[in-house]
This record gives structure tokens, sequence and C-alpha cells, in this order.
């Protein structure tokens, strides 16, 4: 049996999906598209239900991607019952929907979800009048709580029972449905004052134009302390010992025993387990995955979905939506940025939340060009917070105006216009901790899936330039040419192009050269905009395809060589 869970975006799907699912569940894209949806299995009593978690839609006539996939799903996927869930405090919305579904003739069991907000916000609904108004089952219920599940579930069996001989309760003509929902709610809604609660009053605040910016700031600081404090926990204790004192040693015996030395001792380890640079698959892009991006890719994407599932990434959105505007960008691109200080990596694949080609590249573009992660900026940091504050400041004050000055060249060049933001403003509510790490473990794993090929392919080449001596031939050609332009040692111009394999390792490699401080500015600059990461790099061809990334890296080295030149003219 298949049942499809749909309903308005925010209304709670993911909560209720949980709670019938339990954690067996798969996280994919539907196909052609990176919409992505969740499908799991609920054990009734006599046979198994697949239940797939459409993506959130207001209409089954589409306005963007994920409507139409839920569209499409909706008629393609010929479920045997629909479970429609609703937001009890605002129902109005959501009937419209309802009632494009009902119209259908598929048996249909209505949640009226966030029932105990309700109640608290002095909604009253009917459910008897409502469910006879609607001519299907209507099921109050509290997700978050558990309430009203079983009684769901009891109604999945009843309905199940009788889906051969179910018959369409309700037909209202498409001019006539909003004047049907007036009439519903006038009979079995009744609504009382209430005064505003704390999280009321703190969601208003999220969006007023002077304290929502205040909110904003300490929102982002908070998080990247969040997430950097975390994460240092998961890489000091856990993932580096696990990897020099476990991991390491025994994958050189392991290598070292079967291939002594040669090319596929090379390929394999490299130069050994204890250097970060090794360029071995089993060696350094091992550690690159799991050492060194998994924490951040954990760490930021449990925060990520507790702001989220908390309602305040759509608040940040509308609050910054007409200054991303300017550089062609909307709000919600700020997600991406926000992702890209702790590591760019799931900030370039999360950019496929924004709806237009146009769009993606833009944010993309700008990610790999201008927010260093946050790896990087502890090397950058610890290289001249030594000096002062103000060369730590020359660098980032240099990043935010090339992350405006591409922006708005990119914005003028690039044809299109940049889309109005439309987002549901869903109120503050409490995480359901069993859903928030369901989604983070969904996220992790597809990272997982998707990333490490694409890493090790990337240190294979590297490696295999290295071995061949194309490496050492190409530092020896742009040595004399980058230490002119950039006031550099010749020595300096193999660390940045080591930036190609992890920028803060590239970073720290200036530490031994003995660079004067201008010279430090300039390095630590260039290596900031220039080549991205390998990690980051294989994941733009994955999103942006071979001819965008190949733009997006002519870009990139063009303001490296421009930045660089000018810093090093400026300072010296």
């Amino acid at each position: 049996m298949k049942i499809l869970l749909m309903g308005n975006p925010n209304v709670g799907k993911s909560v209720v999906f949980s709670r019938l699912t339990g954690v067996h569940v798969v996280a994919s894209n539907y196909a052609g598209t990176t919409v992505g949806y969740t499908k799991g299995q609920l054990q009734l009593s006599d046979k198994k239900a697949d239940i797939i978690d459409v993506p959130g839609t207001y209409s089954l006539t589409p306005s963007c991607k994920a409507e139409e996939v839920a569209r499409d799903m909706f008629f393609d996927e010929r479920p045997d019952i629909i479970i429609n869930v609703l937001d009890s405090t605002n129902l109005e919305r959501n009937l419209y929907l309802t009632l494009q579904m009902l119209e259908e003739g598929i048996p249909t069991i209505i949640v009226l979800n966030m029932w105990d907000s309700a109640k608290r916000k002095g909604v009253h609904i009917n459910v008897e009048k409502l469910s006879k108004a609607l001519g299907t089952p209507v099921i109050p219920a509290s997700a978050v709580t558990g309430e009203g599940i079983n009684e769901l579930v009891s109604e999945i069996v009843e309905t199940s029972k009788n889906i051969e001989n179910y018959t369409p309760k309700i037909e209202v003509d498409e001019k006539d449905r909003w004047a049907f929902i007036g009439n519903v709610l006038s009979d079995v809604q009744r609504i009382e004052h209430k005064h505003p609660s704390i999280l009321e009053k703190l969601a208003d605040a999220s969006v007023h134009p002077v304290f929502g910016f205040i909110i904003a700031i300490i929102v982002v600081f908070l998080t990247l302390e969040v997430v950097i404090g975390f994460s240092n926990l998961l890489i000091n204790y856990i993932m580096d010992p696990f990897y020099y004192n476990y991991y390491g040693p025994f994958i050189q015996n392991l290598v070292t025993s079967a291939f002594p030395q040669g090319l596929i001792h090379d390929i394999l380890i490299g130069t050994g387990y204890q250097s970060a640079t090794s360029f071995g698959i089993l060696t350094t892009g091992f550690y690159v995955e799991v050492a060194v991006v998994l924490p951040y890719i954990l760490s930021f994407y449990l925060v990520l979905g507790f702001l989220e599932d908390f309602g305040y990434l759509p608040r940040l959105a509308v609050l910054i939506d007409s200054l991303m505007h300017k550089i062609g960008l909307h709000g919600y691109s700020i997600i991406p940025i926000i992702l890209g200080f702790g590591c760019n990596f799931p900030a370039v694949l999360s950019t496929r939340i924004l709806e237009g080609k146009r769009e993606k590249f833009i944010a993309a573009t700008l990610i790999a060009i201008s927010v260093p992660c946050m790896a990087q900026t502890a090397v950058i940091i610890g290289l001249l917070g030594p000096y002062g504050i103000q060369y730590i400041a020359i660098v980032y004050g240099t990043l935010f105006i090339i992350y405006i000055l591409v922006g708005l060249i990119l914005n003028q060049l690039l044809k299109g216009e940049s889309p109005e933001i439309f987002l549901e403003i869903p109120p503050y509510r409490i995480p359901h901790l069993k859903t928030l790490l369901t989604k983070t473990g969904n996220r992790v794993k597809s990272f997982l899936i998707e990333a490490v090929p694409f890493v090790f392919l990337g240190i294979l080449v590297i490696n295999l330039m290295y071995i061949f001596g194309i490496m050492n031939a190409l530092i020896a050609l742009l040595a004399p040419v980058l230490s002119n332009l950039f006031g550099l040692p010749n020595d300096a111009i193999g660390a940045l192009i080591m930036g190609l394999l992890r920028k803060d390792i590239a970073t720290a490699m200036l530490a031994p050269l003995h660079l004067g401080v201008n010279q430090l500015v300039v390095a630590s600059t260039v290596l900031a905009v220039s080549f991205p990461c390998i990690a980051t790099l294989v994941i733009l061809i994955k999103e942006l395809r071979i001819k965008d990334t190949l733009k997006t890296l002519s870009l990139m080295l063009i303001m490296a060589l421009i930045v660089g030149t000018i810093l090093h003219l400026i300072l010296g």
C-alpha cells in the first residue's frame, strides 16, 4: 500500500512522517530534479505501507519546482491513501489544497496538526462538523507530542479496508472554492482573542528593520560559535585520534605489505598517513573527507536544521532580501553564505534551494571566490593576529568588497532577473528532536554519497600530477610571474598552488617561510580568492557542470591576480 503525506510548507509534515515511520527512511531526489523527498514504511496489523513525504505545496497548480514535483508525485505515484496535514492555526490557507485533492477522488485522511498551538491561540475547531463538511475523516493531532498519532494509524487501517469501494463525497467548482472554504470556516471555526506569547513577540522582532538585524547578528555569531566549537571537539577528540592512532597506521601497514613501493603504493597512500598532503587516496582522501569536512558538515546541518524547524531562516531571508537583490540574488541565498563560513562544500551543495540557474551560478561563484571556510579563517587569524587585528581586517574587508563588486558585475552581465521572494513565514516552534536528528542524518548521508567519489577522484588527479612531475613544472612556470605580481618569494607560490587541495593547509604552509606581514596579507587574500579546494571544486562541477565551473574558475583566477597585484602595490 502506498500513502502520500501532503500539505502546505511548514505544517509539520516531517514530524508526522517521523512519528509514523521511525528512523528507517530513505532520502532521495525526485527523478530529473534536485528536489528532495523522504520515504519510509509504516507497519500495520497485517501489512506494510510505504509512506512518501511529498515536498510542501500550496496548490496542485505549481508555481515553483518543488510544487511541480508535489503535483507530479500526486498524479503519477497513484497512491492508495492521501494523508493531508493541515496547520490548525491557519485553516483557510490550507483548505484550498485539500479541496483540490478531495476532488480527485483518492481516499484522504485529514490531520489537523498543531492542535495544541491552535488552542493556545484561541482557535477552536469543531472536528465533527469539519469532517462532515469535507466528507472525509479528520484527526486532531500534535505531532511534536505524539497526540493523535495512534488515532491516525487506526484511521489508516480502517480506510485501507474500504479503498475499493471508496466514492468521492465532495465536488466544488474551481471558481467556488474560496467561497466554499469561507462558508465551512464560518460554521466550524471560532476564534477568541489571546495575548501574544513570548515566542510570537520574538518572531515579530526578528523581521523588525532595526531589531531584526541585531537578532540576525546574534544568531549568525552563535551559529558560528556552536559550529566551530562542536566541530573542533569532534576533530580534536574523535577524528584526529582515530585517524592518527588507528586508521592511519593500519592502512599504511596494509598497503605497504602488499605494495612496498611503486605507482600503486603512491596512489593509495602517497608519502604516508602522517602528512595531510600525502595525496594518497586512502590517506589524504580519507582524512579530508572524514576528519576535516565531515565534522563541519554534521555541525552545520544540525544547527541549520534547528534554525529551519524553529522558523528563523524565512525571517532572515525576508530581512535581507532587498540587499541581496542588488547582487542578483534573493534573501534565501543567505543560507548558503552562512554555510560557506563553516565549509564551502555544503554551501555550494545548498545552492540547490535557489530556483533559477542564474541565481545558483551567482551564489556558488560568490561563495567560492570570497567566503573563506572556518578552517582557513582560523589559520589566517593565527598568522596575522600577532601583528594586529588591522591586518585581519584588511583581508576580510577585501573579501567583502570582492563579494559586493563581483555580485554587482555578475548581476549586470548575466541575462535574467532576480526572482521575488515568496516564503511562508511560520510561527516560531520548538523543534522536534527526533525529526531534527533524522533530517541531519539524511543530509550527512547524502553528502557522503555525493562527495566521497568526487573527492577521491580529485585527489587521484593531483597525485598523478605530482608523480609525473606536472605539478612541479607548473610551479616552476608560474613562480617567476606570480612572484613579481604579488611580491612573494618563489617558495610561497608552491603554497598558493597547494590551495587546490586544502586552503587551510596551504595558508599554514606560509608560516615557516618567514614572510613579512604585508606579504602574509597578500598571500592569505590570494589564497582565499583563488582556486577552490578540491572538495569544493568537485561539487562545483557536479552542481554547475563543466562549462559554468570553468567560468567560475576563470573569474577566480582573474580576481586573484588583480587583488594580489593591487594589494602588493598598496602595501609595498
